[in-house]
């Protein structure tokens, strides 16, 4: 079995989450918004209601749940090109954020949701690791804000949110198994597992790639449940932020 110690850059245990601030209602423009700090890692999430749907949805009765995702310029050490000044789509970013929509829809009846579609928006303003699952955690409470937010106002009639939603990265480092990978440590990855779950434990995503070295079952296998006990970890303080105990 792949070892498991506390040897890491941060002075972190291996199964330890990097420190985690979410602070809701960031910004009073839209019906849910958080910001969501791991570490170094810092992602803006927005939720915004729209009431029509894509054009293949029309008169279904259902609504949609869509994702757009970006890194601010100055994110990075070298600097992010936006998309408008380069003319052309970035696919990586592409990617994510079908990531980030497939992973909210599981948890929207989308139906519940009528003929309307919740825009959600992660920009990455200081980016150290794990972007895509610190956007999908902080999402679910921008997410969980705006239906509230809604509600009150009188623009849905129930909530379409059925339940909690978090995610975290894992991977094997030199030999370890770690959890919630800064940049350093996921750039020598020999295996890098994103992954995303239900407050039940239900798995929605499961991203996972040998970098290095292939990995085994029982490898994958510690990988996940070292995974799924950090997203415990951050189900827990989502609950505590959306309670104002955080």
């Amino acid at each position: 079995m792949t070892k498991v110690s506390c040897g890491r850059i941060d002075g972190r245990g291996a199964s330890q989450l990097r420190p985690v601030s979410i602070s809701p209602s960031y910004l009073n423009t839209v019906p849910g918004s958080a910001l969501i700090e791991m570490g170094q890692t810092r992602v803006l999430c927005t939720v915004s209601l729209e009431t029509r749907v894509p054009p293949w949805l029309a008169g279904s009765g259902k609504g949609w749940l869509t994702c757009e995702y970006g890194m601010l310029p100055g994110s990075s050490p070298q600097r992010i090109a936006r998309e408008s000044a380069t003319g052309r789509p970035n696919s990586r970013f592409r990617e994510i954020q079908r990531m980030i929509g497939r992973s909210l829809r599981a948890i929207v009846d989308l139906t519940a949701l009528g003929e309307r579609t919740l825009y959600v928006d992660c920009d990455v303003i200081q980016a150290d690791g794990g972007t895509r699952t610190a956007s999908i955690t902080g999402s679910y409470v921008a997410l969980a804000q705006a239906t509230a937010t809604l509600i009150r106002d009188g623009e849905l009639s129930a909530d379409p949110v059925v339940g909690p939603l978090a995610a975290v990265s894992v991977g094997i480092v030199e030999g370890e198994v770690l959890l919630d990978l800064s940049y350093q440590e996921d750039s020598r990855a020999q295996t890098d597992m994103n992954v995303v779950m239900t407050a039940s434990g239900g798995i929605v995503e499961l991203q996972a790639t040998a970098e290095g070295a292939t990995f085994s079952r029982q490898e994958s296998d510690q990988m996940l449940d070292t995974a799924a006990d950090g997203i415990r970890q951050l189900l827990e303080y989502q609950s505590g932020v959306l309670e104002g105990t955080h």
